[in-house]
């Protein structure tokens, strides 16, 4: 199993480009599932959950495949989907593949996937994408671990969701722009993976008007065309790459980002000490004094993003002065706390709220990565700490960040993969 080891103390300086964002890859992903056009997705992030949604496409009898001419251009060709099933053992792997539900019930009439897996951050239940697809017509039935919807016909109707979900909203979508009539959806999510989504969709022939406010509109169409479109840059690998400047003192620009998407993140890194300056599609982090201690809430967007916990919590245990971190996403979402801890940190956590006072500095030692952020914040804490730093399981990180130790080695950190 692989692992990253990553010995501190260099200040990180230089310009990096972002990758495509994987979470809307894999959104525009399972939209290629509503045409019998091709749709062709630019910019896509050389990722394992991509590789795995491939994977499933496939299993549905899908042609998904790299361009031959440019590592980051994906062709998919759904003219074709000979078995309306997505098997467990792809699906337990990551929570976005239940997003293919939606399109094979629009499409075809039918689909069966099993309950999803992904990361072990907190109860991510399917019920309010269930109950979106129940109230365009779908016939749910649950059997033996899989969902199976079911409908003749999708029609129109007013969705309300309970909480806000993200692929919920997205897998409602999805259906309904095949569907009879117009849909209203409520509280749906306002993440610009909901956006870019949208904007494809209508690309392909959808109207739909709203996306990225709480109530999305969809006119249904008979029938959607194929596509070509660039990602968006990933929100999250840029945040992340701005937080290891703050967190080395370093001074880092990251190209591709839209900053206008990072608004929440870029007021936080700012309030912590980074001196940002946005340029175009460029942002440029400074920082040459510790960080500051700060409260931090999580929340949907617009607000500050749970992807973005672990890492600014990491930038934080450096801080002059105590932080408070609170969580209101996920329940299950301080499990990188420990391995901070075995690295020198002082947290200290009580429900959903992490107290975090501020130490001179961090030590290298061995680490595990219990998810996919958790394992970027014990990078960016071996980016700082003294010593060597081995983060254990770095699978989790390479489900969303495309080679992230090429990026830091580029900004000039001392990180290299060893294989095991």
């Amino acid at each position: 199993m692989d692992r990253i080891v990553v010995r501190g103390g260099r200040r990180l300086e230089g310009e990096v480009r972002a990758s495509g964002s994987k979470n809307a890859t894999l959104a525009l992903m399972a939209a290629a599932l509503l045409t019998d056009r091709e749709s062709v997705l630019r910019g896509v992030p050389r990722v394992r959950d991509v590789g795995t949604m491939m994977k499933i496409l496939g299993a549905l009898g899908v042609a998904c495949e790299w361009d031959a001419d440019d590592e980051h251009v994906l062709r998919i060709r759904a003219g074709r989907v000979s078995n309306p099933e997505a098997p467990y053992d792809l699906v337990r792997q990551m929570r976005a593949s239940f997003l293919v539900l939606g399109p094979l019930v629009a499409r075809l009439g039918t689909g069966r996937v099993s309950e999803p897996g992904g990361c072990a951050i907190g109860v991510r239940p399917v019920d309010q994408h269930l109950k979106g697809l129940e109230a365009l017509g779908a016939k749910i039935r649950l059997d033996h671990g899989y969902v199976e919807a079911s409908a003749a016909t999708l029609t129109g109707a007013r969705v309300a969701f309970d909480v806000s979900t993200v692929n919920g909203t997205q897998n409602v979508m999805m259906a309904a722009v095949l569907a009879r009539g117009r849909t209203i959806i409520e509280n749906a999510a306002r993440e610009p993976e909901v956006a870019e989504l949208a904007q494809v969709l209508c690309a392909m022939g959808a109207h739909v008007h709203g996306a990225g406010s709480d109530r999305i509109e969809i006119e249904g169409v008979e029938s959607l065309g194929g596509v070509d479109h660039t990602v968006w840059g990933d929100r999250i690998e840029i945040g992340t790459l701005l937080a290891a400047g703050l967190v080395t003192r370093g001074d880092v620009t990251v190209r591709g980002a839209d900053p206008g998407l990072l608004d929440a993140t870029l007021e936080k890194l700012r309030e912590a000490g980074g001196d940002v300056d946005v340029q175009g599609d460029a942002i440029r982090l400074r920082a040459d004094a510790p960080p500051r201690g700060i409260k931090l809430v999580t929340a949907p967007y617009p607000g500050f993003p749970t992807d973005m916990q672990a890492q600014l919590m990491t930038a934080l245990t450096l801080a002059d002065g105590s932080s408070v971190v609170t969580e209101t996403v996920f329940e299950n979402r301080f499990m990188h706390v420990p391995e901070l801890v075995r690295m020198g940190a002082d947290i200290e956590v009580a429900g959903r709220a992490a107290h975090v006072r501020g130490v001179g500095g961090l030590s290298g030692a061995p680490v595990m990565a219990t998810d996919l952020r958790a394992s970027a914040g014990l990078i960016l804490a071996g980016l700082a700490a003294e010593g060597e730093t081995v983060v254990n399981r770095v699978y989790h990180i390479d489900r969303g960040y495309e080679r992230i130790e090429d990026k830091l080695r580029r900004l000039g950190a001392e990180i290299r993969r060893e294989e095991g």
